[in-house]
């Protein structure tokens, strides 16, 4: 029986670029949740017998969210549920899931690269059947209903046995929980050569990758391990904890300290990466040579055509408008358009539904292709491995061919984290003011050729993305970009994007902090960012 339990809106349930995060403590909180839930149930199309998706990184609040979550789907009409085993499913994992089994969405319970425990983050986001990320359309939807919202329904039912894989019926509803791995591997042994791969590490090419007790350690380890071969312990931190071991589990050089030591020691093997809490991010090491993530798209974009699934070519390159130009260089070399979006994963899908984009990729170490709707940190790794098996070399020689064929786009991002939102908008508000008067301005040896709000017109869909950062340009290609995130719980974090771009001819050696204080100092000239908020320097720089 349907059960209908009356409820009252909370304030600050509008979804970010990436749903709804707050505390744990926060979403605990007497109809937090539900309200959510129910108003995603009460927004989206969805057709009579509909399947859900349901999963997420392993968190800690995410089995109890799972379980009302199951039985709020058989209350709302579904007429079944797929739910990764343990409730795990990693955001690219979940979004396969979604297109293969035909459902008509899904709900994806993590709050990313955020810290996880009672005390820390938690998050849900709606996945539309493209597997996809809610467009703003919806989201603005859900947050709409949000703010009347007055009962969520339910049914009687017990808790279900998460960890068995098989099907049980819940209020007449099927849920079928599933191995949260088997598709998704089945899925990379079809877009990657993995006799390539296999033959490499039989050869002694060796890796070291921390799936920061997150949700990737089960992918990880069967696919690296079992299926290319590589040694017992290459995945590190392997085990999905609910507080992710006490870490955070961003894969950034702040948070993956202990692999960039590893893999800048003298016996460091030849590849390292990581991932982050749900899995749809990367971090890229070779031995002795960092990738940034904006280097990595770009790197992965001009050798994508070693792996079988994409020997064709690429239709396209789309990056968010914060990461680094260099993909752009490479879409001209190889002929085909380069699109510039705002930052959220959401923006490449109607691209990729429209066959215009073939790879996409964001700064904050985010990169895919349109073999799902998500950003994927373990298809990234395995292109990676794939690419350097077939060439037969390494990260730093590849990454030093690039520059010395395409130019070299020094890049980093500084983030001033838990800002009072007051003096985080005070400092946008004044840089907006300033921006109509900063062409033609010198600061030091830099000259300002443009200054804008960067907005986005969906070249698909016609959609309009107004005030999407904050872009000063400066002559020879170099640039400095503000934004604020959507994606904290707590506060305003202010991003700085610093770019500062060395022709192929110029020079493509130097060490990245060095080549960009000219642009950190331009930066703070031109916003204030001491002045505004009192910081001095970063909290995070990557």
């Amino acid at each position: 029986m349907i059960e209908t339990i009356a409820s009252t809106p909370f304030d600050g349930q509008k979804p970010g670029t990436s749903g709804l995060r707050k505390k744990v403590k926060i979403f605990q909180q007497a109809n937090y949740t539900e309200n959510f839930i129910q108003a995603v149930f009460d927004v989206v199309e969805r057709p009579g017998g509909a399947t859900l998706v349901l999963g997420g990184d392993g968190r800690f609040y995410n089995r109890t969210a799972i379980q009302q979550a199951i039985r709020m789907a058989a209350a709302n009409g579904y007429a079944r549920v797929i739910v990764g085993q343990g409730g795990i499913l990693s955001t690219p994992a979940a979004s396969h899931v979604i297109r293969k089994y035909h459902a008509s969405g899904g709900l994806i319970l993590s709050a990313s690269h955020n810290p996880g425990g009672p005390d820390e983050d938690f998050g849900i986001k709606y996945n539309i059947a493209n597997g996809g990320p809610a467009p703003e359309a919806i989201t603005e939807a859900v947050y709409a209903r949000t703010r009347v919202i007055d009962r969520w329904l339910t049914v009687t039912a017990p808790d279900i046995d998460l960890d068995t894989v098989g099907t049980v019926t819940v209020a007449g509803m099927a849920v079928d929980v599933i191995d949260p791995v088997a598709d998704y591997a089945q899925l990379m042994e079809s877009l990657f050569d993995f006799p390539a791969m296999r033959a490499a590490v039989a050869g002694g090419f060796t890796m070291a990758f921390d799936a920061m007790n997150a949700v990737t350690g089960p992918y990880a380890v069967e696919i690296l391990e079992r299926r290319l071969g590589f040694a017992a312990g290459t995945v590190r931190g392997g085990t999905p904890l609910e507080d992710f071991g006490g870490h955070h589990p961003d894969p950034n050089l702040v948070h993956a300290k202990a692999l960039y030591d590893a893999m800048m020691a003298p016996d460091a093997p030849d590849f390292g990466a990581a991932s982050d809490g749900d899995g749809d991010r990367n971090l890229i090491i070779g031995k002795h040579r960092f990738i940034t993530p904006s280097d990595s798209l770009a790197m992965l974009a001009a050798n994508a055509r070693l792996a079988p699934g994409y020997a064709a070519g690429l239709k396209g390159i789309a990056r968010s408008m914060p990461t680094s130009a260099a993909a752009d260089r490479v879409a001209a070399a190889l002929g085909i358009a380069c699109f510039e979006t705002p930052t959220g994963w959401k923006f490449f899908g109607t691209l990729l539904d429209a066959g215009l984009a073939t790879i996409c990729g964001e700064e904050s170490a985010g990169t895919g292709s349109d073999h799902i709707r998500e950003k994927d940190g373990l298809w990234a790794v395995l292109l990676w491995v794939n690419i350097l098996a077939v060439r037969g070399i390494s990260v730093d020689a590849l990454a030093r061919d690039h520059w010395a064929r395409f130019g070299r786009n020094y890049y980093a991002r500084h983030d001033y984290e838990a800002i009072e939102s007051a003096l985080a908008d005070a400092l946008i508000d004044a840089l907006t003011a300033r921006l109509p008067t900063l062409p033609g301005s010198t600061f030091g040896t830099l000259t300002v050729a443009g200054a804008d709000s960067f907005s986005y017109t969906d070249p698909v869909d016609g959609s309009i993305s107004a005030n999407q950062g904050l872009r000063v340009l400066f002559e020879g290609g170099s640039r400095v970009v503000f934004r604020l995130s959507g994606t904290g719980t707590q506060g305003a974090t202010l991003r700085v994007y610093l770019e500062r771009y060395e022709p192929a001819d110029g020079h493509i050696s130097g060490d990245t902090a060095y080549m960009l204080q000219a642009i950190v100092a331009a930066a703070e000239d031109i916003a204030g960012i001491a002045h505004h908020t009192g910081r001095t320097a970063p909290d995070v720089v990557t």
